[in-house]
């Protein structure tokens, strides 16, 4: 009896433990996805890009070149095509700018624009420029373990502060164990309707760093639509001023 209680006991033990370990806290959450963000851009970044914009009835595609310093400033410029050649969009801390050259106008972004369409594309100003604050103006989530693309991920809900100036009121992540990298996420609005999923696919070196080149955004209720980003060339951790990320940087900016 003795010897069938110990045994009882260290199974108890064992599942106790196993129980306690299934999932990591909400700290840890907020951690992954600190980790993933910083994994995706590093101390600096740039990078060059096509954007590919797909309806049921026609398709567009631009390039694009992007800076990023920190999690408080970002530059994207586009270089093709023609028409739409020296368009660039500013991130200066929780300031947003729109340059366009045809009209020689710089934009200020409110934030009821952040969920306005970038480019026409199915990415918004808040998704492509405003990406960062997925850390600062969110609560993190443990959900659960899944898998995506072959990959063991961990499933993360990233619920809006109060009074958080963004477009998403959740986004649920799945963010791959190995490697921290966001492989899909889903955007959510503020009845918790979910709006758009994006994938990410051909997890590469590049940089010094591993990190997916291929993006997909879908709209739920818009078949036939989605964008796909894919990048070409990424560099990481080098230096560049403040002073980069200014306006008149921005109206300068060439290819």
């Amino acid at each position: 009896m003795r010897y069938l209680t110990s045994i009882l006991a260290a199974l108890s033990l064992v599942f106790s433990s196993l129980l306690f370990a299934q999932l990591p806290t909400d700290l840890d959450a907020t951690n992954i996805v600190t980790s993933s963000d910083k994994a995706m851009r590093g101390e600096s970044s740039y990078s060059e890009a096509t954007m590919e914009i797909i309806r049921p009835d026609w398709t567009r595609a631009m390039s694009m070149k992007s800076w990023t310093k920190g999690t408080e400033l970002s530059m994207v410029l586009v270089t093709a095509p023609a028409k739409d050649k020296g368009s660039a969009s500013l991130k200066r801390q929780r300031e947003m700018w729109n340059w366009v050259p045809n009209i020689e106008r710089v934009i200020k972004i409110a934030p009821s624009m952040l969920s306005q369409s970038w480019m026409g594309s199915d990415f918004t100003n808040d998704d492509l420029i405003n990406q960062s604050s997925i850390v600062v103006d969110y609560h993190h989530k443990m959900i659960r373990e899944d898998s995506f693309d072959d990959v063991d991920v961990w499933v993360i809900d990233a619920i809006a502060k109060q009074n958080a100036p963004v477009v998403w009121t959740k986004v649920r992540l799945w963010i791959a164990k190995e490697n921290h990298l966001q492989r899909k996420v889903e955007f959510f609005d503020e009845f918790e309707d979910r709006i758009n999923v994006m994938q990410t696919f051909d997890i590469k070196q590049m940089g010094g760093r591993l990190l997916p080149t291929k993006m997909e955004m879908l709209p739920v209720d818009k078949k036939g639509h989605k964008t796909v980003i894919t990048t070409h060339q990424a560099q990481f951790d080098f230096k560049i001023g403040d002073d980069f990320f200014s306006l008149s940087q921005m109206k300068s900016l060439r290819e």
